[in-house]
Parts: C-alpha cells; structure tokens; sequence
C-alpha cells in the first residue's frame, strides 16, 4: 500500500470525516490538513440555528486539537493553498511553505454567493458561511434586539430561512424576499414549499415572493434602501441568502476538469488521479450516469468514507442514498431521495399535529420522501427507498399500518 503524504484541502464537514477515516485506518501520520479558517473543522449547521440565538455559544469542533496531535494530523490553519503544481505534486501555501503529496484531496467546499451590484463590504449586508460570518452576525442580531430594526434576507433558500426564523425568535421583525415563483424552488416540491410558506408567515415573517430587485441605493459604507417591485423598501441589515458556488478556483488553476464542480468518478478522482474531491465542491457520477452536485452534511461524510478507500487502495465507488434536514424554528424537514421530475404524491399524516410526509413514487416504486416532524417516517423513507421495492399507495398514506411492514 502506498505509504506516501495525504494533503487535505479544506476545513468544512468532509475534510473533518476524511481526517477521522485515515485515522481509523491508522493512516493519520500522513494526512496534513490545510485550511484558510482558524478554527479547526466544525459543525456547521448550528450557525444559522443555535449558534445564532446564544450569546454564549461556541462553535461546536468535530474533533479536538489534541485528537488531531494524537493521530498524527499535522493542521495547517489560517494558511490556504495558493496554488497546486501537480507535476511536482506539491501545495504552495500563503505563508511560503509547500507541501508535497502524494495524494491530494479538495474539500474545498462553496463560497456564498454575491451580488455584483453591491460594493463588497457594506457594513449592514452579510452572508452566512462560515464561523467568523456567524460570529459577526450574532452580534448584529443581539444588538437589534434592543434597537428595534428589522433584518430583511434576500433568499428563500435553506439558509435564508433557517436563518429568518432564528431571528423571528430572538423577537426580531424580520423580511424575507424571494425572486423566485416560490420558496426552495431548487430543493422541496411545490406541496412542501406551500406549507414552508406557511409557517413562516405564522410565525410573523413577512415574505414576499415572485419579486423584482431593481436597484440599491448606498449611502457611504452602508446599503440605505432597495428598489422592490416598484417600491422602496429601507433596509437595516440584510442578508444575502442566493445560494453558493463551488470553490473550484484552485481546480481551475491547475488544469482539471470542471463543470459546476470539481468533475469525479465514481472513486471521487478528479482528471488527475492523484488528486481527489470531495464534499459541496466535488461533481459526481450518479448510478444513471448523471452529473450532480450536493451540498449535505451526508454527503460531505459519506464521500470522505468513500475517498477514504480509494486513498488506501480499495474500490468502493460513492452511492450513497441522499438525505438532508433543515430546522426553521419549531419545524424540521427531512428530506431522503432525490425528487424526480415527474411522479405520483401520496400524503400520509404524522403521529403529532401539524407533522407529515409526502410521498414521491414512480412506477410504484418510492424515488423521494419529505417529512414535516415525522423522524421515524423519514428513517423509514430511507430504508424504503434503498430497498427499490414496490410500495402500496394506499397503504403508505395509511398512518396505521406500520411503514417497516411495506419493506416485505
């Protein structure tokens, strides 16, 4: 087995799941970690949640310092890659240094997505990626509490709702503007959105939908108003929640191929074979050939498990079943599969009021599942759609008999 440096690109969810699977291989002493942050590797989804809401929070690490020393992990923090220089196979970091590789892997992950027409560093718009972003807003949101502004957040997205809902429960007046026709237009199906919308104009959200963004107006470092379907609307603090791009600019940099992602087959290598991705970054071969690109925290584990073995020489290929969840105040979503573009919905109430799961099949058999506080349906999804069996409509909209019963 090659025995050779491993460098680990990035400080998101699937470099900290590579780290903890080469060390469980024993391979530890080779992995170098490389990350622009100065914080280890750490939970993520808590920072448009919890984190938001509690002043005293901290960031929650996925493993620390002293497990890193323990396993051999030498971590590079604060210290990016700057460019990749395959012949030599080595890394050249800010600082000056190099390391060289005999494999190399990208978790580089996303970075939020701007708005050209907005200058950079407007003290009152912000996105939310990152601890620092989080930290930074935490602190904006605690002090309009006692001020009484309004947050508005362009974006019906996950982020941008998960995010509006914290703020709505720190007792926040809070906006949510959506260009779209409707709320996660890219994630949920119409039935879902509709309840998504819903719940958050129960809880006082006001959201706008379908609307037209057709100037800003700046007033020194500070964005005072937007133009919105005709309007003008002032503006306190926004947040931009539109989404994220890959971080492919190293990839491009260095000649592999790239498509809305860093191209991989199903071993996760990239058009160099000693060069792998992994994580939101990484484009991958789906069972029917497809190209796709996702950005879950189950992706991002089960592909660091997946490159784990083709790093130490075995041939698992990624086929993991996609499964996210989403918390907006009191409401969590589950989702398992992906939707199809067509298919049959089948609706079966919950255990509890107001909880949920919508169906999706197609030729009887069970393609996408989503669940409004239904946790034991969506385990079950899963486990019904990884079986590929035929499911009975009748009996999945059914809430008494038992979904396990269906699996045969």
């Amino acid at each position: 087995m090659s025995i050779g440096p491993i460098v680990i690109v990035g400080g998101g969810h699937a470099a900290a799941a590579l780290c903890a699977a080469l060390a469980e291989a024993g391979e530890g002493g080779r992995v170098h970690l490389v990350s622009a942050e100065n914080d280890l590797p750490y939970q993520r989804p808590p920072l448009s949640k919890g984190f938001l809401k509690k002043a005293d929070e901290a960031i929650a690490h996925h493993k620390a310092a002293a497990w890193y020393a323990e396993q051999g992990i030498q971590t590079h923090l604060g210290d990016p890659v700057v460019a990749i220089e395959r012949e030599a196979q080595r890394v050249l970091l800010r600082s000056g240094a190099a390391l060289v590789y005999q494999h190399l892997v990208l978790a580089t992950g996303t970075r939020a997505r701007t708005l050209d027409a907005l200058p950079p560093r407007l003290h009152n718009v912000h996105v939310l990626r990152e601890a620092p972003d989080a930290r930074a807003l935490r602190t904006r949101l605690s002090e309009m509490v006692t001020t009484g502004r309004r947050l508005t957040v362009l974006g019906g997205g996950f982020i941008g709702l998960e995010l509006a809902a914290s703020a709505r429960q720190l007792g926040l007046e809070v906006a949510v503007l959506e260009v779209a026709p409707r709320l996660l237009g890219r994630s949920v199906s119409a039935l879902l959105a509709e309840h998504v919308l819903a719940h958050h104009r129960g809880m006082g959200t006001e959201v706008q939908i379908g609307v037209r963004i057709e100037g800003f107006e700046i007033q020194g470092d500070r964005l005072a108003s937007m133009q919105v379907g005709g309007s003008r609307m002032a503006v306190d603090e926004l947040v931009l929640g539109i989404g994220a791009v890959p971080e492919t600019r190293l990839a491009v940099a260095c000649g592999l191929a790239v498509d809305n992602g860093v191209l991989v087959d199903a071993g996760l290598r990239t058009s160099d074979p000693a060069i792998l991705a992994i994580g939101d970054c990484a484009a991958f071969l789906t069972v029917d050939g497809a190209r796709l690109r996702l950005e879950s925290v189950q992706n991002a584990n089960d592909q660091a498990r997946s490159a784990s073995a083709t790093l130490l020489g075995r041939e698992e290929p990624y086929r993991a079943l996609p499964w996210f969840w989403s918390e907006q105040g009191p409401m969590r979503l589950q989702m398992a599969g992906l939707l199809p573009p067509t298919s049959e919905t089948v609706r079966r109430v919950g255990a509890n009021a107001g909880s949920f799961t919508l169906f999706h099949l197609q030729d009887s058999l069970l393609r996408c599942a989503e669940s409004v506080n239904a946790p034991m349906d969506h385990m079950m999804s899963r486990k019904l759609i990884e079986a590929g069996v035929p499911v009975d409509r009748t009996a999945l909209a059914d809430p008494a008999i038992p979904l396990k019963s269906l699996l045969g």
